[in-house]
């Protein structure tokens, strides 16, 4: 049987034939999908300020690890739309034959062009933009096709029949909410539904530093069956071994890039370290211990990470090497995972 191949100039990549044999594969809700444990996002790394090289190996070598699930929005870069144009470049040049084996997703709801119709929740806003993630990606369609935010502005009702619209135009296969509160959740999966479409995923932020989805989201997701996708489970940042003596100069954080300097208080900077003597104790890094942490819960699918190279994203990977934790583990855990203030997508799901 011929392999299929991808061609960039002389190279050629095929992906590993084992790759389904590294990665643990969890079911999305009541759905038919089964989602990686651990997906790959593109929101920082895979803009115009990066090699277009780099971003090609993180991403042969996340498919090579058994990655199915590769999650983009249409103003993530910089500039806004160059992850995607990027994303579509490796596409064509190298994943082109396995597009069946993918699920690529894309979002519309923050700003994105001038002008009113340029962000928020409004029908014309989010078909236009997915128009132009499809056309910037080089794709007849997305596997699932986001609300990225909540807008207190525009009806649900409306909001929900442009996902309607996207998946009955096969432009999109599912439909998906990101940072919508319970109540809210509640209220699309109805709307969806009485149109005859599942909602088939919501995507909070969620991390041992950002617990809200504890509250009464999970219980809802858990109820209408909703698949749950956790971003930045290592706190933009914080739950990596790099703050645990301070703000390094080039860092995230000295930047101000998601992350300054007022977050990473003493009592924040204590929780951290010595949630990374548990985690040492466990035998893993303090970003891996995050991520497995935040899988421990069956109603979670899949934990959504970056990585800025290929070794990073290998060392989060491998936090589905352990992700067992016994009573006293998490005991200890909740001493020190409390909300420390970082969850800057909250006014979303507040409205």
């Amino acid at each position: 049987m011929l392999r299929p191949r991808a061609y960039f100039g002389a190279m050629t990549y095929i992906a590993r034939e084992d790759r389904y044999e590294r990665m643990l594969y969890r079911r999305c809700g009541r759905s038919g999908i089964d989602l990686p444990a651990v997906s790959f996002g593109l929101w920082n790394n895979f803009g115009d300020d990066r090699p277009i090289e780099t971003q090609r190996a993180i991403l042969r070598r996340a498919f090579d690890l058994g990655v199915t699930h590769f999650d983009l929005a249409n103003n993530y870069g910089p500039p806004y739309g160059s992850a995607e144009l990027n994303f579509g470049r490796i596409m064509r040049e190298d994943l082109r034959p396995y597009r069946d084996e993918l699920i690529i997703s894309t979002k519309a709801g923050y700003d994105m062009w001038p002008g009113p119709y340029g962000e928020w929740g409004s029908r014309k806003y989010l078909l236009a933009s997915l128009d132009q993630s499809l056309q910037r990606m080089g794709l007849d369609y997305v596997d699932i096709f986001y609300s990225h935010r909540h807008d207190p502005n525009t009806p649900l009702e409306e909001t929900m029949s442009a996902l309607e619209t996207a998946v009955k135009q096969g432009k999109a296969l599912y439909a998906g909410i990101s940072s919508y509160s319970g109540a809210r959740t509640k209220d699309a999966f109805e709307i969806l539904h009485n149109r005859g479409i599942r909602l088939l995923i919501h995507q909070p932020s969620y991390s041992l530093l950002n617990r809200w989805i504890e509250d009464d989201l999970l219980d809802v997701l858990g109820e209408e069956g909703i698949g749950c996708i956790v971003f930045s489970p290592l706190a933009q940042g914080m739950l990596t071994s790099k703050y645990l003596d301070g703000v390094p100069e080039g860092s995230r954080m000295a930047e101000g890039r998601f992350l300054t300097t007022d977050m990473l208080t003493e009592e924040a900077l204590g929780r951290i370290r010595a949630l990374n003597e548990i985690a040492a104790r466990r035998g893993q890094s303090l970003a891996q211990m995050a991520i497995a942490w935040t899988l421990r819960d069956p109603r979670v699918t899949s934990a959504l990470i970056g990585a800025s190279s290929v070794e990073q994203l290998e060392e989060n990977i491998a936090a589905l090497d352990n992700l067992d934790f016994d009573d006293d583990e998490l005991h200890d855990i909740d001493r020190y995972a409390v909300d420390s203030g970082i969850n800057i997508w909250a006014a979303s799901s507040e409205r």
